[in-house]
């Protein structure tokens, strides 16, 4: 057995991708590993084919038994040299070092810390690994690593999401090698994971993505005033445009070059030419760069405090100003696969019915992506996309059918969904009340002011 003793040093997800720690200034990329019924064999295979000087932290999150004492430190070291460290907690996290979960405990990375919780014996779902990978994405932002391996159910499924939104590597087991296939299939079927495959070949992919990663290519390209690599964005940009009619050079340089550089790592292009080349000739790459522009990550109830302030002030307030029949109208900019829409969609009918007056409300929910507009005007979500929705409201609000919950039709009536964009598109008229979350954000600060002023 590998040990070490803790050492000294020192956020749950926010909305900005920008107040995240800059990877310049924190340059440490930490690979959380999920792994559950069938984790060992798969783990024992993937730190078999890792090298000892990736310069990366792994931190395995594996489902353990309360009352069984773990021997996988013990088992892993007769198939890697790096070291080993049952996490105490507290404990800092450094580079070409294993750091396994104990039994009983929660666990987030904060401030390049491991910190330990006591899991709440009373909770029914325990989700370790999503809970996990999202302080990774907040901790250490795109130089988060995600690696979902062999387990039953869907934990990590959630927690992947925004380890992509913060620009960092998904990986996720292939499910003919996987023992149990059940958390690689939840995984993959989110649609945002970068790369499918065995155990074994997962460490190279690593190691050629931070060595990619770290000569800074399309940061150079986005940031310098490089005649050559400039055109290469710019081409980026044209293609886009000219596919998708989105123009993207509205967008925060520092955003769009950690997308580029992302997809530039896990095609192994030689230069920002070759990747623009490649581009014009493969249509999914492109749609897959476009969707990783978008950052389409959203879930019911998002941020708490948010909805709890619009369900007990603002709502309130807006309907006792409506006169009988008037109509009362509500803009989602940037709704995604609709669950913040449909969030907001649920207040609004809990408020009707709880003051006994109807009202005729009309939620208007756009966005640029077409796909995530099917999901979202279909109204179908499977169980753990609702696991924050309280049992009375998901019993009053869904119906569960053999393909996944069901919005209901009191909901769904309230809602269109519609194909927008908010820097070109004319706006919408009259509304009572805008949301736009998680967006503005992204846009340059001349974008920012042309959308802001199309809401006024």
């Amino acid at each position: 057995m590998r040990t070490q003793s803790a050492q000294h040093s020192d956020d749950s997800q926010v909305e900005t991708v920008d107040s995240r720690p800059d990877p310049q200034t924190r340059s440490l990329f930490v690979a959380g590993v999920g792994a559950s019924a069938g984790g060992l064999e798969a783990l024992e295979r993937f730190f078999k084919s890792t090298p000892v000087d990736t310069g990366v932290a792994f931190v395995v999150i594996q489902h353990l038994s309360p009352d069984f004492r773990s021997l996988m430190d013990e088992l892993l070291a007769r198939h890697t040299r790096m070291p080993i460290h049952r996490v105490e907690d507290g404990m800092l996290v450094e580079p070409n070092s294993i750091y396994l979960i104990p039994p009983k405990k929660e666990m987030i990375i904060s401030g390049g810390k491991l910190l330990l919780t006591d899991k709440d014996p009373l909770q029914d779902l325990s989700l370790p690994i999503d809970h996990f990978f999202r302080s990774l994405a907040q901790d250490v932002g795109s130089n988060a690593i995600a690696v979902v391996l062999s387990g039953t159910g869907s934990d990590g499924s959630r927690g992947i999401r925004d380890v992509h939104e913060a620009g960092g590597l998904v990986l996720v087991q292939s499910e003919e090698t996987a023992k149990f296939d059940g958390m690689p299939r939840s995984a993959v079927d989110t649609g945002i994971v970068d790369a499918v495959m065995s155990p074994e070949q997962m460490p190279q992919v690593v190691t050629d993505y931070i060595k990619r990663r770290s000569s800074g290519l399309a940061s150079a390209a986005a940031a310098s005033g490089d005649g050559e690599a400039t055109h290469g964005v710019e081409a980026i940009f044209k293609l886009l445009r000219d596919e998708y009619g989105i123009d993207f050079s509205h967008y925060k340089p520092n955003t769009v070059a950690r997308r580029i550089e992302r997809r530039l790592s896990l095609n192994q292009s030689l230069d920002l030419d070759d990747y623009v080349k490649h581009l014009r000739s493969d249509d999914r790459e492109l749609n897959s760069l476009y969707r990783d522009l978008l950052i389409g990550v959203t879930r019911f109830f998002r941020d708490r405090e948010a909805f709890d302030r619009l369900e007990r002030d603002v709502l309130p307030e807006l309907l006792s100003r409506k006169r009988p029949g008037e109509e009362f109208r509500i803009w989602v900019a940037g709704c995604a696969t609709g669950e913040e829409a449909y969030s907001i969609a649920i207040l609004l009918h809990e408020r009707l019915h709880l003051i006994g007056r109807p009202t005729n409300v009309k939620i208007f929910a756009t966005d640029v992506h077409g796909s995530s507009l099917e999901t979202a005007s279909a109204g179908v979500y499977d169980e753990e996309a609702l696991v924050e929705v309280p049992p009375s409201r998901l019993a009053s609000c869904f119906s569960k059918k053999q393909d996944g919950y069901h919005i209901s039709g009191d909901i769904r009536q309230m809602i269109v969904f519609a194909r927008h964009n908010i820097i070109k598109d004319a706006p919408f008229t009259k509304i009572d009340l805008i949301s736009c979350r998680n967006l503005l954000i992204y846009f340059q600060p001349a974008a920012q002011k042309k959308a802001l002023s199309l809401f006024h």
